[in-house]
This record gives structure tokens, C-alpha cells and sequence, in this order.
């Protein structure tokens, strides 16, 4: 008997425990709270900038994009609020003939895995003096607006995505796997 009330005992408080949990749920579902994933697009990720051939020697720029961050705000149904960093790595190659070099890169926001809610192109300026062959920046995108169709819907279903702007060229060598990258750019 002892055994069976004790078998009794636990089956409740799992079941009051499973209770409790789908109270949770329901919260949670009420004030989603996640942000929104940020994803670093690969075939964008870097850029290398070649005068001639596509050889080491021949490298003028670099840039590569090496790690986001995101926070973000929920307010009842409007929408969501994020700011984005990202933190970059510019190097001048053997070939690179300016102090100052412009780069341009895009911020996306999209419905996970489908289409375009809105994209803008930023360009970011950077200067190399005469010693220095590699700058490390970082750039906050402060105001990413997220629409959303109520409060129930989480920043789970969006994705930010960001890239370097990129001729076709460009775009081909990334996903060629070369790889030519500078020791002090690793």
C-alpha cells in the first residue's frame, strides 16, 4: 500500500509540475522575448580586393566581417526594437595605394528563411597610415525596426542578416574556399 500511495505521490507532483509549466508557457507566448537571429551571410563575409592577378602579391584590401551581437526590445504588440554591433577587420595589402579606403556592407531583416522586410547598405571608412596594415572597427546599427502582427509573435520568426556588398567576382572567390589572408589578419 505504502509503495502505491508513494507511486500516487510523485505521479501528482509531476503532474501539478507539468501544470505549472504549461502556465509558463502561456507567458512566455504572451511576451516573446527572444531577438531576432543574426547571421553573418558566407558568401558575403569577407571581401579581398585584388590589383592583377588572384595572388597573394596582388592583394590591395581585405575585409571581413568577425562577430555581431544583437540586444533588442519588446513593447506589448508594436514592433521590435534591436541594435546590432558588429566588429570588422580591415587590412591593406601589398598593393593597397590609399591611407583611406571606403567599404561598404548591408544590414537585411527577413522573415525567417523568406523574404526581404527591408535592407540598407552602410559605408563604413577606414584609414591606414603608413605602418599600419590592419584596422579592427566596430559599427552600431542602433534602430532596426521589426514589424510584428501582435504580441505573439516572437523575434524567433526573423532573422538580421549582414554582408559586405560585393561585385560577382568578389562573390565567386568566397565561394571558391581560397583562402589568402594575411598572418596578422588571422
Amino acid at each position: 500500500m505504502n509503495k502505491l500511495l508513494a507511486g500516487a505521490l510523485i505521479a501528482a507532483v509531476f503532474g501539478v509540475a507539468g501544470c505549472s509549466s504549461l502556465g509558463n508557457r502561456e507567458s512566455r507566448e504572451k511576451n516573446p522575448a527572444p531577438c531576432p537571429n543574426v547571421l553573418v551571410l558566407h558568401d558575403a563575409s569577407r571581401l579581398i580586393e585584388f590589383d592583377g592577378e588572384e595572388r597573394l602579391e596582388n592583394i590591395a584590401y581585405t575585409a571581413e566581417i568577425t562577430n555581431t551581437g544583437i540586444a533588442c526590445r519588446y513593447i506589448d504588440d508594436k514592433p521590435i526594437d534591436a541594435n546590432i554591433e558588429i566588429e570588422l577587420a580591415f587590412g591593406k595589402g601589398p598593393k593597397g595605394a590609399k591611407g583611406e579606403k571606403h567599404f561598404k556592407y548591408f544590414v537585411a531583416v527577413t522573415r525567417r528563411d523568406l523574404e526581404v522586410i527591408a535592407k540598407n547598405e552602410f559605408i563604413i571608412p577606414v584609414k591606414f597610415d603608413s605602418k599600419q596594415t590592419v584596422v579592427v572597427k566596430k559599427e552600431d546599427i542602433d534602430k532596426i525596426i521589426i514589424p510584428r502582427a501582435g504580441d505573439h509573435i516572437a523575434g524567433t520568426n526573423f532573422e538580421i542578416i549582414i554582408g559586405f556588398s560585393l561585385t560577382r567576382d568578389q562573390v565567386l572567390f568566397n565561394r571558391s574556399g581560397k583562402s589568402l589572408k594575411f598572418p596578422n589578419l588571422q
